[in-house]
């Protein structure tokens, strides 16, 4: 009989919503009360919308707990360790019996996900155990060669998973031709946009198939030195990247001779980077690992040839490294039997916005958006209508609710405008303002832009400023077209991935949402109700009571009315703070 287990997920989201407190709790409760059962660590599950997440483990099977407090904790140990009666109520997921969380689960495909809240992060004996570094224990047992090592990544499909989606294959080929006495390998896990979290959420839970991907890598393109470009902000994961880096070390996979090799000496360091956007940008990387500021170089020389040091460089990012050792072990007709014929293997996403189930999912390439939306994420927040996904992060398009049967891979979703990037998916309903939208999105990007190119640093920033006059209610019809224009000027003419895509966004908006930009501008109308500039607060006379709760909450004194009397807004003096509509609890108050 083995040991009942206890697993808390202390990944950043699950801390965030209380994880550490749940732990804290349950590890005084064994303490003080002498229970047998094994208190472990793991990190995000993946069902970031039911943290903080509680697993037990015992004979009779697995059962996940979700949205555990320091109270339901207590009442678990005591129910199902000392009673072994598991507390159905707040189980969101067992092998045991069929629960409504099983769609989250069901339609994933865990390759990059694949030991991510299954393993503690820091021990690297529970890496080890579910196969992990076998991978490059097979190469060096078999002695597989490095141009057969580059066979198997091209013949899998993989392309890169960090936005682009080049081939990996033939750019790890394009960097083993390139002879020199050094070599670099680097992981790019600095993107800043909502796929950001995916990559900060792998390299928390497993960082040890990052590793061993970028080791498989080295040996391929013969490369000797690895770097980790990882932000700063991302603290929990570098703290994880670092102990397994150390115990990767001590256990012979880094270092010189790895597993007996002769001649293949390969180490990784960390470079913590500033939270830059553009140093997602493989050039912009390089300058910053160099010590310099993150801006891109023209191109070529890529960096395959010419890279980190003027030397050849492949880069890579977390998702596609993490790839990598389960190709090498299941063969690449394994990994290319999911997805379509250009778009192979899997995607994770980062769910976000305005859906009822948030998190991280791993989906085969070929499923569609709408499934994804409405089966894996439940559909949308409050049983609002679905209005558009945005996907790319902040230079990626948004996609409109007819186009929802899209499917994922990559010439797909570029059809559409938008881009994959590295997995971001943020779901919007009725309620949102596709012009604010495309504002929001653009003041990120144009905040981001490195200077260097005169239509991105001053395209970006003429754009801001006629999408703000449109929210503002002084857009004129002839923007539109200006809009358009400035986009194509500054996606032609920009240098590096941030400007070519910035436009995206708005571009999108426009192409599906044209009306809406219309209503601004010619009926001086939000038709989501969110830009406050084009608001009227109004009082219903059916249902104010006149109780004066809104005159009294009015920061400009622009309501009048006697108490038990219906109030009345002065419009000229109304400066549209809506504390009147937040305040007034007769649903009095309308806006038009």
């Amino acid at each position: 009989m083995e040991q009942t287990k206890v697993i808390v997920g202390l990944g950043s989201c699950g801390i965030a919503a209380g994880a550490k407190k749940v732990y804290n709790k349950i590890k005084a409760l064994k303490e003080t009360k002498d229970l047998g059962f094994e208190l472990k660590k793991t990190s995000c599950i993946g069902m970031c919308y039911r943290e903080p997440l509680v697993e037990v483990v015992d004979d009779s099977g697995s059962y996940l707990y979700g949205d555990i407090d320091e109270e339901k904790a207590i009442e678990i140990i005591e129910k199902h360790i000392n009673q072994h009666d598991p507390v159905r109520e707040y189980i969101i997921h067992s092998d045991m019996f069929e629960t409504e969380d099983d769609e989250y689960l069901k339609d994933q495909v865990k390759i990059v996900l694949r030991n991510c809240g299954y393993i503690d992060p820091e021990n690297i004996e529970e890496y080890e155990a579910r196969n992990g570094y076998r991978a490059i224990k097979k190469i060096a047992g078999q002695r597989i060669s490095r141009m057969d090592i580059i066979q198997i990544i091209l013949s899998s499909g993989i392309r890169g998973r960090g936005g682009g989606g080049f081939p990996t294959g033939l750019k790890w080929k394009f960097a083993y031709d390139s002879k020199a006495d050094d070599k670099y390998i680097i992981c790019n896990a600095d993107e800043g946009d909502p796929g950001a979290f995916m990559d900060r959420s792998v390299l928390e839970g497993d960082p040890h198939s990052v590793l061993e991907g970028m080791i498989i890598g080295a040996y391929a393109i013969e490369a000797n030195g690895g770097v980790i470009y990882c932000r700063a902000e991302y603290p929990l994961a570098i703290k994880r990247l670092t102990i397994a880096i150390e115990q990767a070390r001590a256990k012979g996979y880094l270092g010189k001779n790895i597993l007996g090799i002769d001649g293949f000496n390969f180490d990784i360091y960390i470079k913590e980077g500033a939270g830059a956007f553009v140093c997602g940008e493989e050039t912009a990387l390089i300058a910053s690992v160099e010590g310099e500021r993150g801006m891109p170089r023209k191109r070529p020389p890529f960096p395959a040839s010419s890279g980190l040091w003027k030397k050849p460089t492949n880069i890579n990012n977390v998702e596609t490294f993490a790839n990598i050792p389960w190709i090498i072990m299941n063969g690449a007709e394994a990994y290319a039997k999911y997805g379509t014929e250009k778009s192979k293997g899997t995607k994770v996403f980062a769910l976000a916005g305005k859906i009822k189930r948030s998190g991280l999912v791993e989906v085969p390439m070929g499923i569609s958006i709408r499934d994804v939306i409405f089966k894996l994420g439940g559909g949308i927040r409050g049983n609002k209508k679905f209005k558009a996904v945005q996907m790319g992060g902040p230079s990626g398009g948004c996609i409109p609710e007819y186009l929802a049967d899209t499917i994922v891979d990559y010439d797909s979703v570029n059809a559409t405008g938008a881009i994959m990037g590295s997995g971001g998916m943020v779901v919007m309903d009725e309620d949102t303002c596709m012009v604010d939208i495309a504002k929001f999105f653009l003041d990120f990007t144009q905040k981001e832009s490195c200077g260097k190119c005169t239509f991105c640093r001053i395209g970006t920033k003429r754009m801001l400023e006629i999408l703000t006059r449109i929210t503002e209610g002084k857009g004129e019809m002839s923007d539109i077209e200006k809009l358009e224009e400035l986009a194509y000027e500054i996606k032609d003419n920009s240098l590096c991935g941030l400007g070519q895509t910035a436009p995206n966004p708005v571009l999108t908006t426009i192409k599906y949402f044209r009306d809406e930009y219309e209503a601004h501008i010619r009926d001086k109308k939000c038709p989501a109700k969110v830009c406050k500039s084009l608001l009227t607060y109004e009082v219903d006379p059916e249902k104010c009571t006149g109780c004066t709760v809104c005159a009294r909450n009015c920061p400009a004194d622009a309501i009048d009315g006697e108490k038990k009397e219906v109030h009345f807004i002065r419009q000229e003096d109304c400066i549209k703070c809506g504390m009147c509509y937040t305040k007034c609890k007769f649903d009095a108050i309308k806006l038009s």
